[in-house]
């Protein structure tokens, strides 16, 4: 990579913030010296926190933004009315050209919205969704949407198909991804009326590798690379996922200290453990980007600690690297009007 990427990073934004988001962004650009980072957040409280770290100090700035956009509040009033808050000050960054991309823990409502109204979208996407990458035996899938649109058409449907395939290609190296519709069975004529309408579409659509319809029970296998629903049914599969994964975690840590001899198994297999669950980790993969928009827009969870910011910040880069923004144009926008 030739030239710096340049991520705009909301200081303000999440439960363990400014300390964790800041903690994130140093190590990114430690790791990576091809990064720069323009943290938006109140100057002094910012400044006094990095003050702690050590860091090449020409890849970090700190843009001064005196409010913070809070969870609970309406996401369309807030964006309008707190022009100087951190998520909005770092939107502005991505649309005037100053950054590559944006990263936020903070509210979600106001990171969809305000990626829409300021950041704006890719002309020809009908509406961009929210992609996390989660966890499967085979690595990890791209599901898309997990949030953003509860209402979506077949068309829109179609267009996920398309941009998850390019970002599971480009970001993630799977070659001819494959791509499954959320149902309630395999047969084609199972589902709802958005899935029976949207399922010949895919089929049909020779920019993607459709291998049919996928249940709940089958997206932790890895059964397919880019996982197709609209954001109600994305987020009901995020949240449920999350919160097994926890519960698994507390069962084996409760299992394994039982009893002397389990606690001495636990010792004896905790490298392995430690690597097995950190392969089903959410956030070892970074955050969700709300793909089709002219600039990266990536939204990570609530209780976001460093090493999801730091991951967030470095799938940037290599989104950046890679073009995304033009293949989407090249490979979703031109294809249809074509």
């Amino acid at each position: 990579m030739d030239e710096m990427v340049r991520v705009a990073v909301d200081a303000m934004g999440g439960d363990n913030a400014p300390k964790e988001i800041i903690k994130g962004a140093v190590e990114a650009v430690n790791e990576n010296s091809k990064i720069k980072v323009y943290l938006t957040g109140v100057k002094d409280t910012v400044e006094n926190e990095l003050a702690q770290y050590t860091y090449d100090k020409e890849q970090i700035e700190v843009v001064n933004a005196t409010e913070i956009i809070e969870t609970a509040e309406p996401p369309v009033m807030a964006i309008r009315k707190k022009k100087d808050s951190s998520i909005v000050v770092a939107l502005n960054l991505v649309k005037d050209g100053t950054c590559d991309a944006f990263v936020s823990a903070g509210s979600s409502g106001a990171v969809l919205v305000g990626g829409q109204l300021i950041v704006g979208r890719i002309k020809g996407i009908e509406r961009p969704p929210l992609a996390p990458l989660i966890p499967t035996e085979k690595g990890c899938s791209l599901l898309i949407d997990c949030g953003a649109n509860v209402d979506a058409r077949p068309s829109q449907l179609v267009q996920f198909a398309k941009m998850g395939s390019v970002y599971m290609e480009s970001v993630m190296g799977v070659q001819n991804p494959k791509v499954a519709i959320v149902n309630i069975g395999a047969e084609e004529e199972k589902g709802n009326a958005l899935v029976k309408e949207t399922f010949p579409l895919l089929k049909n659509c020779p920019e993607i590798n459709f291998i049919g319809s996928i249940e709940a029970r089958e997206i932790p296998t890895g059964y397919a690379d880019v996982i197709v629903c609209e954001a109600f049914a994305g987020n009901i599969i995020l949240k449920l996922y999350e919160g097994v994964g926890a519960m698994l975690l507390r069962k084996v840590k409760s299992s394994l200290m039982s009893s002397l001899r389990s606690k001495i198994g636990a010792f004896l297999i905790k490298p392995a453990l430690k690597q097995t669950l950190k392969g089903f980790s959410l956030e070892e993969h970074g955050g969700a980007p709300l793909l089709g928009l002219n600039g990266l827009v990536v939204k990570t969870h609530g209780s976001s600690e460093a090493v999801e910011i730091k991951n967030s910040i470095l799938q940037c880069a290599t989104f950046k690297e890679q073009k995304i923004n033009e293949k989407i144009k090249e490979k979703v926008v031109l294809k249809d009007e074509g």
